[in-house]
């Protein structure tokens, strides 16, 4: 296919795609779950899981393989953007109040979903015989516990969000663990591709890369953006187009040391400088980033599930293994860290409810396995079941938890950790 011929055939592709998004998405929030939840169901029913088991033929034209290239550029654009604005949501204040909670959650909500991950593949890989041919089992089964380690972030934001949690105390920390979690688990993943690569120069890339990328932001960058966002000779279009170019930069250079560019996106989210011209650029970014191009990563992702797979009775009853081991490391081990560092019950099971969702980040990684070689296609459709049944259940979880704390406290306020920050 020539690029003349790629173009109108992405151009269809991008259509059907965000038809069908906006569909599921409607009936998503009509039953109570997030817009993402939508999208991440989209991207499944038009892989092969479903179009491509009802109508093979359409669903192979539709997405070739030069479309698939192209869907996968325009869900970088996706994603880039919108961990931009994950960052800029999140308040770096968060992380010093609370510090023993944050440190004890994310602590525990890392070690013990890696560990527990590590075990389950080990049996996988004996079982049923999910681990990928000529991968190390080691190097696989570090993957599977990086995975199941890995909180959706940009998710728990948007969740909070759109459910007012963003003043409550569990909602604060809850953000700030997710954070810590994910920063974590991207340096233990680029650990896992320095194992793969059978060298310590990707780590050593990714951790020296890190540290001078945050130095360039926080002592060059941060003071290009402030003089771009202050300076009256600018106009807004030069605001967005200085932004989009620091961006795109940073994804770029996180990209090459092997953190990839969604860290960079976050990282530039979190240094923006905070104020109305910074509001009116992410007003003008935003939109079309998480409304047009985002649902290009998850159609992408939907392309490489295959829940087919599933019909084996050993590998989905290791599928459920593996949500209950998910569940058990992230939610559990979360609470229970919760608690024993002081934080009430109610706050400490909605702080493990909110980072057990693991949602875009997981299929972020499953992507990046992917593309290193490192996943076979059923281990990617069992890990891809696990971040649909973890993100799916946050919001009834936490709606269950809010009628349960109405009845107890019916007729009398909400404990005040329940409505504060505690700041």
């Amino acid at each position: 296919m020539s690029p003349t011929q790629a173009a109108p055939a992405f151009f269809l592709a991008v259509v059907v795609i965000l038809v069908v998004c906006r569909l599921v998405c409607a009936l998503a929030v009509r039953l109570g779950q997030p817009p993402v939840v939508g999208e991440m169901i989209s991207g499944v029913l038009l892989g092969p899981s479903l179009l491509g088991l009802l109508l093979p033929g359409v669903q192979e034209a539709l997405f070739p393989d030069e479309v698939r290239t192209l869907l996968y550029l325009g869900g970088q654009i996706g994603l880039v953007i919108y961990m931009f604005g994950a960052g800029y949501e999140f308040r770096m204040g968060a992380l010093r109040d609370g510090r023993k909670t944050v440190a004890a959650v994310s602590a525990a909500g890392t070690v013990v979903p890696l560990a527990l991950g590590v075990a389950v593949a080990i049996l996988g890989g004996t079982w049923v015989g999910i681990l990928k041919p000529g991968v190390s089992p080691a190097v696989s089964a570090a993957f599977v516990g990086v995975a199941l380690a890995i909180t959706a972030f940009p998710m728990l934001a948007r969740i909070i969000t759109e459910r007012g949690l963003g003043g409550t105390r569990f909602g604060s920390l809850a953000l700030a663990c997710g954070a810590l979690d994910d920063v974590l688990a991207w340096i233990l993943l680029a650990v896992v591709l320095g194992m793969h690569a059978g060298s310590a120069g990707p780590i050593a890339l990714a951790v020296g890369g890190a540290v001078l990328f945050v130095l360039l932001v926080w002592l060059v960058v941060r003071r290009i953006l402030v003089h771009a966002l202050r300076s009256p000779r600018l106009s807004d279009d030069h605001r967005l187009l200085v932004t989009a170019m620091i961006l795109f930069a940073a994804a770029w250079f996180t990209d090459v040391v092997g953190l990839y560019a969604v860290f960079g996106a976050f990282v530039i989210g979190l240094a923006f400088p905070r104020g109305a011209a910074a509001d009116a650029v992410l007003a003008r970014i935003m939109p079309i980033g998480r409304v047009v191009f985002l649902p290009l990563f998850f159609t992408y992702s939907g392309l490489n599930t295959r829940f087919a797979l599933l019909a084996d009775p050993n590998l989905l009853l290791f599928a459920l293994v593996c949500v209950v081991v998910a569940v058990a490391g992230k939610l559990g081990a979360s609470w229970g860290a919760a608690r024993l560092a002081g934080e009430p019950a109610p706050v400490a099971v909605r702080i493990g409810v909110l980072v057990n969702a693991r949602g875009l980040m997981q299929l972020i990684a499953l992507n990046v396995g992917l593309a290193a070689g490192i996943v076979s296609p059923a281990l990617f459709t069992v890990l891809v079941l696990v971040a649909l049944v973890t993100t799916v259940m946050t919001a009834p979880v936490l709606s269950l938890l809010d009628r349960r704390d109405a009845r107890r406290y019916a007729g009398r306020d909400l404990p005040e950790f329940l409505l504060s920050t505690g700041t």
